[in-house]
């Protein structure tokens, strides 16, 4: 990729101010397959300064020109489809059939969803003589995650580019070449000078100086809670917006009520699903407690049909963990499952079999958990599954959140009782029965899941500010 060395601002591919090489490696192999370089605070001042040089004149882009930019947007992407799921499927691992069909897809999914919400989105209120304005926040900093790259990324600068915002993106360092693919589409579809600007690097490089920069606005940043503090601390000093969706401990409720071998089947493949590496993942399943030897039974069945093995295969199911210091991190925290008295009752440690190179992990379900056990307190962002029991609904609802995460819960049963369940759970959305994820609907958590919302009409409101014109209409 030629332009990978590179950073892209103020409408062009330009060099580093201090080229620094940075190796990017597929997981599957664990060796290196492209190399970026890292950027540091020159750099995104470079980007900034374009950004706020473009603000005042994209500001002011009619709903139809931002309209004609983004089908110009999703036309690009067609062109270039294939190159971005093949980037995803060797920066972070996800099996080649996922990557075409869910990873890529959600990136021009978002543009999709925005365009239809702009069309109809008035950005104006007249409430007797005042007028109520929304207008965009303006340069908008990006920091987006290796989990779901594209994903995170279109979820964030389609929504900026709608409310009239100019921004700066930094990808994840560990699965950047989904980002700069996303910036040559951008490019391509004719994107004016300084209103995408993508700088590469690090969190203490890149990272920091985005979330610290006066002439920032408002900084997205999507990961773990611990780098979201760092963010909203550095964010603090010049009071800008900050909105965050980080970490998840979600619960998934299985009532009594429930088709039972399908709710924890389902649930234990969606825990799984992308190597159990989202942040919204199920990964407490609570079932009752005098059905907790049969939930472990259908639940080592589940385990033994995910697949895992090379991504270019199209038989598998489950790639590698993104990186070694992750596979490491899932490792220690299955051992300490077993440690703390968990019984594992599929995986385990180590490497599955027959797998002998890439940062793969067994598919590991443990029963007999309980909530005070540090595999139902961290978030391991692996496959791997925890099912305790409850007593009765009150108690399901107690242990469901009594976590200091809020991001998304799961809850199956009667409807009637599966809804008033939902009811009382602490997260920003809840799946009831199986219920797909809603591209219309907010996302985001309470507690130290973060705050704000992304996605739909919450999502545009983020990046828009609210002034009211008194004696708009007065005589």
């Amino acid at each position: 990729m030629s332009n990978s060395m590179k950073f892209y601002i103020d409408g062009a591919w330009v060099d580093p101010v201090d080229p620094k090489p940075f190796d990017v490696i597929n997981p599957a192999t664990e060796e290196a397959f492209a190399q970026i370089s890292l950027g540091n605070a020159e750099d995104v001042d470079r980007a900034v300064q374009a950004a706020k040089r473009a603000f005042p004149s994209w500001s002011q882009t009619t709903k139809q020109e931002r309209l004609e930019l983004f089908d110009a947007i999703m036309a690009a992407y067609k062109n270039h489809y294939a190159e971005m799921a093949d980037a995803i499927s060797k920066e972070m691992g996800a099996p080649a059939t996922f990557a075409q069909k869910v990873q890529a897809a959600t990136g021009i999914g978002h543009f999709k969803t925005m365009s239809k919400l702009l069309a109809n989105f008035e950005f104006d209120e007249d409430r007797g003589t005042t007028r109520l304005s929304k207008e965009p926040i303006g340069v908008c900093g990006m920091i987006t995650p290796w989990n779901w790259p594209v994903n995170q990324i279109a979820a964030k600068v389609a929504p900026a580019l709608a409310a009239g915002c100019t921004m700066v993106l930094k990808p994840s360092e560990i699965a950047p070449m989904s980002g700069i693919v996303f910036a040559e589409i951008l490019h391509e579809a004719g994107v004016p000078k300084g209103v995408f600007n993508m700088v590469n690097g690090d969190g203490p490089g890149v990272g920091s100086a985005i979330s610290s920069h006066p002439d920032v606005d408002m900084v997205s940043f999507t990961g773990s809670t611990r780098a979201g503090v760092a963010v909203a601390q550095n964010a603090a000093p010049t009071v800008k917006r900050v909105s965050q969706e980080l970490g998840g401990k979600s619960a998934n409720i299985i009532l009594d009520d429930a088709d039972f071998q399908k709710a924890v089947f389902g649930g234990v493949l969606q825990c799984f699903g992308n190597t159990g590496q989202s942040c919204n993942a199920p990964t407490r399943m609570l079932v009752p407690m005098d059905r907790m030897e049969e939930a472990g039974e259908i639940a080592k069945a589940a385990a033994a049909k995910v697949r895992v093995g090379d991504p270019a295969d199209e038989n598998t199911t489950m790639g590698p963990l993104v990186s070694k210091a992750q596979w490491d991190k899932v490792q220690g925290l299955i051992q300490k499952g077993i440690d703390e008295g968990a019984n594992p009752v599929a995986g385990g440690t180590g490497l599955p079999e027959g797998v002998n190179k890439g940062y793969f992990a067994r598919p590991t379900v443990f029963t007999n958990v309980t909530n005070d056990m540090t595999i139902a307190r961290e978030e391991i962002f692996g496959p791997v599954l925890s099912i305790l029991g409850y007593k009765d609904d009150a108690d399901a609802v107690s242990i469901a959140n009594d976590t200091p995460y809020g991001l998304s819960g799961y809850v199956s049963g009667a409807p009637e009782h599966a809804q008033a369940i939902a009811k009382q759970l602490r997260t920003g959305n809840v799946h009831v029965n199986g219920a797909m994820a809603d591209v219309f609907a907010p996302f985001g958590g309470y507690k130290q899941s973060g705050n704000g919302r992304e996605w739909g009409e919450y999502g545009l409101e983020e990046y828009l500010e609210i002034k009211a014109i008194l004696g708009h209409n007065a005589a």
